[in-house]
């Protein structure tokens, strides 16, 4: 009888220390990717699989652009529409859920790229540039941010609108999403809700001695693996001639989302072109960067470069996973690259559906069950 009852408690033992795992098991977050291609095209990649499981044509019309993934990974909205129009996408239906259309009567409004979303999923921020269509002119006006509730479905109208500076093409949330950083010739923190702008980080009106002003062009931001913002930068020494290796900087300004603390960090002489960025989740001074290059980055008290292959094509976009042992590169042609982070090495390639390219389209890497 004691026997039974022994065995019984250790049943009873092991089921409690099993149980919980397989549930967890069960429960545990699988990486996707969604990224588009021209004309209209929206894919969704398993990336473990290293395909493409769904395939989605944009309701209210291609390019796709910018996008953004709710926090719970079902809804994926994209500035789309030659970026006149937000479409919000479910990804287990392929419907559309949520629509902004920008341009009113005689106003033609777009966005040049810049459009986050809040982190708690509720509200859309773009930017926006406003053109007023006259009988004999066109009257450019002032540029502003709009914010969309995401629940408002597929008639959305801005609830709330910001004056801005122009020039932004990044909006990227702080942590906590009470800041909303705009990225033109400086970067901008405006106040979520008002739109005031509580403080500028100066980036082409820097006053780094013996410097020329820096030089950046991002429309990609990397930032939801690691809480960090990031994009190179290049310039010119003012104090040595132009012939000198020493006078070509690149470096990499970077944004801790939930710190607020702003870095810009030289790495190298300049000896290649960078269009994107992103940081390792696992390594905050470690990145990544593309063009027609991969080239893994070290930051910290001694920066520099620490490894850089050449890539099959150019790709302007990177991304990682969320263990930090892979890169995606994506962009240009229609197929993503899958690189290892401590190698450099490619372990495949996931193309695309249909002819069209990537173009400077976006793409995001996200977890759901």
């Amino acid at each position: 009888m004691m026997r039974n009852v022994r065995l019984g408690m250790l049943a009873v033992g092991l089921f409690a220390v099993v149980l919980p795992l397989l549930g967890s098991r069960t429960a545990a977050a699988k990486e996707y990717m969604v990224a588009g291609n021209k004309p209209d095209n929206l894919s969704l990649i398993d990336l473990a699989q290293r395909k493409v499981v769904r395939h989605y044509k944009i309701p209210a019309g291609g390019p796709p652009f910018s996008m953004n993934v709710s926090p719970d990974g079902k809804i994926v909205y994209v500035l789309c529409n030659d970026n006149k129009s937000i479409s919000g996408i479910d990804l287990d239906s392929g419907k559309e859920v949520f629509r902004a259309h920008f341009p009113v009567d005689g106003m033609q409004i777009q966005s040049v790229g810049g459009m986050t979303m809040s982190p708690d999923g509720k509200e859309l921020f773009v930017e926006q540039s406003l053109t007023r269509l006259l009988s004999d002119q066109y009257q450019v006006m002032p540029t502003r941010m709009a914010v969309y509730r995401t629940d408002a479905g597929l008639h959305a109208k801005p609830v709330r609108i910001f004056a801005t500076p122009r020039r932004i093409a990044e909006l990227v949330p702080s942590s906590d999403g009470k800041i909303i950083y705009g990225l033109g010739w400086d970067l901008y923190a405006f106040d979520a809700n008002s739109g005031k702008i509580l403080k500028t980080y100066k980036v082409l009106n820097w006053n780094r001695p013996h410097a020329g002003p820096p030089d950046l062009l991002n429309f990609w931001p990397m930032y939801e693996q690691n809480g960090i913002f990031s994009t190179p930068y290049f310039y010119s020494r003012t104090d040595l001639p132009a012939n000198n290796p020493e006078s070509q900087k690149t470096g990499l300004l970077t944004l801790d989302l939930k710190t607020g603390e702003f870095r810009m960090t030289d790495f190298e002489n300049t000896s290649a072109i960078i269009f994107s960025s992103v940081i390792s989740p696992k390594d905050h001074n470690e990145a990544f960067g593309t063009y027609i290059t991969l080239s893994r980055i070290r930051l910290g008290s001694a920066p520099k470069l620490e490894k850089r292959v050449d890539l099959d094509h150019t790709h302007y976009v990177i991304d990682i996973s969320a263990d930090g042992s892979e890169v995606y590169v994506g962009g240009a042609v229609s197929s993503i690259g899958v690189y290892s982070t401590k190698t450099l090495k490619r372990l495949a390639t996931i193309s695309l559906p249909g002819d069209g390219d990537m173009g400077v389209g976006l793409m995001r890497v996200f977890s759901r069950p």
